[in-house]
């Protein structure tokens, strides 16, 4: 079986209904938190509105999940100070395998996997910033000053020696990617390679009546998508002229006979990954 690879999709509206700048951040916080609880490897943010324009939502949810996954010792390099960012200190860390505790170079072993962005041209390569007290040395120059990259120590002595890797390569769960297209949910479903497409909705069926049919198909590249909170999938799709069963290979409830009357986004994307967690662990 091929590396199972989850994407989620989640609608620009989703913090439409939330006013304060502050609260915007705790509701994004969320989403990246159980993102990186069920190992999402891809957050993907689709327009779900095509009467207004949604650029400005979609760049501030984006920005927020990039910071968020981004380790902590990169984060001042690779992001500005932004007002948009002004309330990201209050969120729980991730603490995810990629922003380690340590940032002394005592604790490096080699073949440990770390995040860098490279300083500066050296003469012997180029200096790397992977997080502890000195930067490291990457004998290899094809890469510009402020580019990110998944590194592997080699060498701990008097200089500590890293080598770039795929992020592919590295064993354990490494992060989510944001996706931050001109896109709308029936774009997104039919243009991109996706193996198995679950839709989320409150008109929808049961997990464990298709739990079968799933486990079959589960494998590769998956998508599942979620509504906004003014209204699902179906109505989202509606809007485009599109029938969203011919957008998706399943449409569940994840969460049947809800005591409310309305389900947020990142209520239903904790219960909709918990569920998927027992069913397909990884």
């Amino acid at each position: 079986m091929d590396k199972v690879r989850v994407s989620i999709a989640i609608p620009a509206s989703i913090i439409s209904d939330t006013p304060h700048l502050r609260e915007k951040t705790s509701k994004i916080g969320l989403i990246a938190r159980a993102a990186a609880i069920f190992r999402v490897e891809e957050i993907i943010i689709y327009l779900d509105n095509t009467k207004v324009d949604q650029t400005r939502e979609q760049k501030f949810i984006a920005l927020l999940l990039r910071y968020l996954e981004t380790p902590q010792y990169l984060r001042k390099t690779l992001f500005k100070l932004e007002p948009d960012l002004q309330y990201a200190g209050i969120l729980p860390p991730l603490r995810i395998p990629h922003h380690p505790l340590s940032g002394k170079i005592k604790h490096l072993k080699i073949g440990e996997y770390r995040e860098g962005v490279v300083l500066a041209e050296h003469k012997d390569g180029l200096e790397v910033d992977i997080g502890v007290q000195h930067p490291a040395l990457m004998r290899h120059s094809q890469f510009k000053v402020g580019t990110r990259l998944t590194t592997q120590i080699v060498s701990i002595s008097k200089t500590i020696e890293v080598q770039t890797v795929n992020r592919e390569e590295v064993p354990q769960y490494w992060g989510y990617h944001v996706q931050a297209d001109k896109q709308t949910f029936g774009q997104l479903s039919m243009a991109h390679n996706f193996d198995l497409r679950l839709a989320t909705a409150k008109i929808g069926t049961s997990i464990e009546d298709n739990i079968t049919e799933i486990s079959r198909q589960w494998n590769g590249n998956i998508l599942v998508g979620f509504g906004a909170p003014s209204r699902g999938l179906h109505e989202i799709a509606q809007d485009q002229g599109l029938n969203l069963s011919t957008l998706t290979d399943f449409i569940l409830n994840t969460i049947p006979n809800q005591g409310t009357a309305t389900v947020r986004t990142e209520e239903a994307l904790l219960a909709t990954l918990a569920i998927l967690n027992i069913y397909f662990p990884a």
